[in-house]
């Protein structure tokens, strides 16, 4: 195998979520992309017609996440951190089953490709948040931890949030028990 192909396999291997399918493309649901990105099937999507009533709800269940997603960024900058950077504390702090994951893992929670994932590390690691090690049981793995002052950001930042979902979270649960 020339060099090339090997660059070009490895670089496709790092931009693959877990499951084989380039990071970023969705993976079932009418909207589900195949490995070269075109669009699958729908499937699911019934060709009835939707009422007045049901885009409405629509739109304003869309509107309720975008509000959250408003009130998170500004959040997160009156904190002093890109909303990026707080959903990479999160995504690291609430990974499942671990207190520490690697670069790869943060990228496709964040659906984001690996070399911008080491980009945010970088940032995140500069402003004391996180800390690089190397993996025990696999030395070619760099876990990521959080410091304890990006666990008190974390603590100040999740306690404010999931006040807003307490505050507009029956409103939503509320538009998607109305979907059926």
């Amino acid at each position: 195998m020339r060099q090339s192909d090997r660059q070009r396999t490895a670089c496709d291997m790092a931009t693959r979520s877990l499951s084989g399918q380039p990071r970023g493309y969705l993976e079932a649901g009418p909207y589900a992309r195949d490995r070269g990105g075109k669009a699958t099937e729908p499937g699911s999507m019934s060709s009835t017609k939707l009422s007045k009533d049901e885009y409405e709800k629509l739109a304003e269940f869309r509107l309720g996440l975008r509000r959250f997603l408003d009130f998170s960024e500004r959040a997160a900058k009156e904190m002093g951190l890109t909303p990026r950077q707080h959903q990479a504390l999160l995504s690291i702090r609430g990974f499942p089953g671990k207190d520490s994951i690697t670069i790869g893992e943060l990228a496709d929670h964040l659906l984001i490709r690996h070399h911008s994932a080491v980009e945010l590390c970088d940032r995140l690691e500069a402003l004391g948040l996180v800390q690089r090690s190397t993996d025990p049981q696999d030395g070619r793995r760099i876990l990521l931890t959080l410091t304890p002052a990006a666990e008190a950001i974390l603590t100040r930042m999740s306690a404010i949030h999931l006040e807003e979902l307490r505050r507009i979270g029956p409103r939503l649960a509320g538009l998607l028990k109305a979907f059926g």
